[in-house]
């Protein structure tokens, strides 16, 4: 491969200088057909996607700092309704709210913002950021030309504004935020409202426009846009967007470098390829701001995810991982992909654009401008051949579904397809809860049981079964449906000892059945058409007996036309094998109770935990539903992020020291499901397409936040609703256990360092976190390796010598990089083939 020209490397060393100790100051930001103008100056952006609620403040400095570490210019995140202002007029913004203080931690380390304010988010957020109440406001509906709807709108946007003026944070002032964004996604849903839906998006973009902010507004997916604001883009890919108006960039606000995770469905993965030639191809085709949605996602705590059913992780596969450490390779490699991209900004921003096609599928964008430079973004976008190009007499080979990028039009210092950055090997290291006496059987249990239907008094009664949302207003997540059914001494299944079915029929999303008091089972799913159903044999006595039945929401709706309309609970309740048939006890008399006795006593609030209503217990009760835990613990050791291992649970909500760790639902998806052992980041990708983990469970463990921790006596609350063994309970430490890497003899110049070292050849590098040392070489082959870090195997041609020069040139370094060529290695062997080194190791 042609390496880049030695005179190129002062300016690049001046540029890169710039580049990472640069502070984005706010000041005039404009635009034109090609890009944001901030100071006079066009910028080329590279955003992230951090959500503040979702992390917790003492984690905000760490995110910041990995995503600018990154080469990442700006931090987006969106404006959360429903957590800021919880009823009318109440606001809050304290703790994982502190929406200011999130805002400031970003200006601190010279960065740019971007503001989605909405208010409605979707977000896989509860009820789509809107707060629920407001769906009571007598007349009031969602997203459309609606007196009340756009008058608690525009309120939440103003006081969003003034919050954010009276700080100084609009670029107009000297602040960060460089853009605003109003409403999210309307585009979809328009034409449902009619011509209210177009009069609303008009109005908001108007509305949006008037609060006078001093930066530009934007709208995306919003195809109707008016001309004062900025419509953008949000898919996998936007190569191939374009703004409804010439004057206005090309932005890209919500790239998907992986998908949002449900209860109960396999994992979604995003290779880093692919994400790569995503970006590659938007700034390839004009693109000027580009937004990973999300780089960072964080956790749903409490009850804050939306869906229903979105896990209470939020990890999104993102460049850096829900407990806030980089994913690598995928960081990294986007990392290095940022820096190519941002060594081409000024002709990228400057020169004027000349295609040229190579090939049926290959093809060059080439940008020069007066100066004499020249910048080419090379693609060969089919989707299985390699192919090599001719390109200003020059050959170069494109991997499948891959873009080289050219910064001086000659030599590649990126390519899409060639990840060369090592791979972390990440564990959760189990550890047993500890209390400050030594050893788990020290552990101090208490316990709460809730009784199985009305407790206290009824909060009303109906001859019908009422809509669950309606009755709770999401106050809770519980809600209790109890009948009677007397049974006569004549029934025929008495007699023989057959047993009555029962059937239940409910909109969403899951129910707990009890009869007598007896747990009969669980059902779950969403819909109205049809709607999911449980049917259980029950045992039912002569005379009186109970039903009760536990309804239970799993996240609200988050988006959709009307989506604030969609109900949930119970639609029809039944009793089959009576001598006369069906017993319908739909219209019966059904008294109702709103949330649990534990939610009403506190029993997770750290001034209430002392509550008398706790059980002191040697050993905690298993396998018993509706039972509320309590134990004191200590930290973990180490400063390791910390997840709660929930495994051996069935169904509930956890707290630590008060704090919402959020609903736990270890639940398998299905056996039957389409997974992958090894995904092909070839062709275009969709949610479906690399999916791994079938017959597991959706979601293990839960972010417990190192700052919610105590020095000791921490006091861990768990409601279980199906039953469950608390004593399997275990904090794991998210640990990087090892590193994998591998490059190939006729590796690219892929990395800044590499570009700065024109001679260098292709090296294999490993580096353990600090404090960590290389303990073990588990795999080292060079030759024709095959497989991924953690299925590593040895080709057909291999050298013996491999681990040995390995372990020689890497054992007890905290980091290591070894040379790919046979100068390291065995000479002369398997003549013909492009070499690779792969290596695994140990950190310890």
């Amino acid at each position: 491969m042609i390496k880049p020209s030695l005179l190129l490397l002062p300016s690049l060393l001046l540029f890169f200088f710039f580049f990472f100790f640069a502070f984005c100051s706010g000041g005039n930001v404009t635009y034109d057909a090609r890009s944001l103008i901030i100071n006079g100056q066009r910028k080329l952006l590279i955003s992230a996607a951090i959500h503040y609620p979702r992390s917790v403040p003492a984690m905000w400095p760490d995110l910041v700092k990995t995503a600018k570490e990154g080469g990442v210019d700006v931090i987006e995140t969106y404006v959360f309704w429903n957590g800021h202002e919880p009823s009318v007029n109440n606001y809050y913004f304290e703790k994982r709210y502190d929406l200011v203080k999130f805002v400031k931690i970003v200006q601190q380390a010279g960065m740019y913002l971007i503001l989605r304010i909405g208010p409605f988010i979707a977000a896989e957020w509860n009820f789509g950021g809107v707060p629920v109440w407001l769906h009571y406001v007598p007349g009031t509906v969602f997203r459309t030309d609606n007196d009340n709807f756009k008058y608690y709108m525009q309120k939440f946007t103003a006081y969003i504004v003034n919050l954010m003026k009276q700080e100084k944070l609009f670029a107009s002032q000297g602040g960060p935020i460089i853009l605003a964004q109003v409403e999210n996604e309307y585009g979809f849903y328009e034409s449902s409202y009619g011509e209210g839906g177009k009069r609303y998006a008009m109005w908001a973009a108007k509305m949006a426009v008037s609060q006078n902010i001093g930066v530009p507004w934007i709208m995306c997916q919003q195809f109707d846009a008016p001309n004062t604001v900025i419509n953008t883009c949000n898919s996998f890919y936007c190569d191939q967007f374009k703004p409804i108006y010439p004057d206005k960039p090309k932005i890209w606000t919500e790239n998907w470098p992986g998908w949002f995770q449900t209860f109960g469905a396999p994992s979604p993965h995003r290779p880093a390829e692919d994400i790569a030639l995503s970006v590659a191809r938007f700034f390839q085709k004009g693109g000027s701001v580009h937004n990973y949605y999300m780089y960072h996602g964080g956790t749903n705590f409490g009850r804050t995810s939306g869906g229903p059913f979105i896990t209470t992780s939020y990890d999104y596969e993102a460049p850096i991982d829900e407990y806030g450490l980089a994913r690598l390779p995928k960081w990294s490699h986007l990392r290095e992909l940022h820096r190519a991209i941002k060594l081409c900004e000024n002709t990228l921003l400057n020169g004027d654009p000349i295609y040229l096609s190579l090939g049926p599928s290959q093809e060059a964008d080439v940008f020069a401008d007066a100066s004499g430079a020249c910048v080419a973004f090379i693609s060969n976008m089919d989707e299985k051949n390699d192919k090599i190009v001719e390109f200003r007499n020059n050959s170069y080979h494109l991997p499948a579904w891959s873009v080289s990028i050219l910064p001086d039009c000659k030599n590649v210092v990126f390519n899409t397809a060639k990840v060369n950055s090592q791979t972390s090997v990440v564990e959760m290291l189990p550890g047993n809860l500890q209390s400050s006496e030594k050893g788990s059987k020290a552990l101090k249990w208490q316990f709460f049981l809730e009784k199985a239907g009305i407790w206290g008094s009824p909060d009303f009664a109906k001859n019908v079964l009422v809509d669950h949302i309606n009755t709770t207003k999401d106050t809770t997540d519980y809600l209790w449906y109890t009948t009677s059914i007397l049974v006569g001494e004549g029934e025929e299944f008495l007699k023989k000892g057959s047993e009555p079915v029962l059937l239940v029929e409910s909109q969403g999303h899951a129910l707990h059945a009890f009869v007598n008091q007896e747990f009969q089972g669980s059902a779950s799913g969403n819909g109205t058409h049809p709607p999911f159903k449980f049917k259980k044999s029950i045992r039912l006595k002569a005379g009186k007996n109970e039903i009760a039945l536990l309804s239970m929401t799993v996240g609200l709706q988050n988006a959709g036309p009307h989506y604030e309309w969609i109900g949930a609970g119970l639609t029809s309740v039944k009793v089959d094998g009576f001598n006369n048939g069906i017993v319908d006890l739909s219209k019966s008399n059904w008294t109702y109770k709103i949330g649990l006795r534990g939610e009403k006593l506190g029993l997770y609030s750290p001034d209430k935990v002392e509550n008398a209503h706790w059980v002191a217990t040697s050993k905690a009760p298993k396998n018993q539903p509706l039972t509320w835990y309590k134990v004191v613990v200590d930290p973990p050791p180490g400063d390791e992020p910390i997840g709660l291992d929930m495994l051996h649970m069935g169904k509930g909500l956890a707290w630590l020291n008060g704090e919402e760790i959020g609903r736990y639902w270890p639940r398998k998806s299905s056996i039957h499901e389409k997974c992958v052992q090894e995904c092909d980041y070839r062709g275009k990708f969709m949610p479906d397409k690399c999916r791994t983990g079938c017959g597991e469970p959706s979601q293990r463990w839960y972010h417990v936040p190192r700052s919610w921790f105590k020095p000791s006596g921490n006091v861990l609350v768990i409601f279980e609703e199906k039953g469950g063994d608390p004593t399997k309970i275990k904090f794991s430490r998210r640990k990087i256990s090892g590193v994998c890497a591998h490059a190939a003899e006729d590796y690219a110049v892929t990395n800044l360092e590499q570009f700065q070292r024109a001679s260098d050849k292709a090296s294999v590098h490993l580096k353990c976190p600090k404090y960590s040392r290389i303990s073990t070489i588990k795999f080292a082959s060079f030759g024709s390796p095959t497989g991924t870090c953690g299925s590593y195997k040895q080709g057909e041609c291999h050298d013996p010598k491999s681990i040995d020069v390995v372990e020689k040139m890497c054992l007890n370094k905290n980091e290591c990089a070894i040379e790919v060529s046979e100068e390291n290695f065995s000479r002369g062997f398997c003549h013909g083939t492009t070499k690779k080194l792969a290596v695994e190791a140990v950190c310890s």
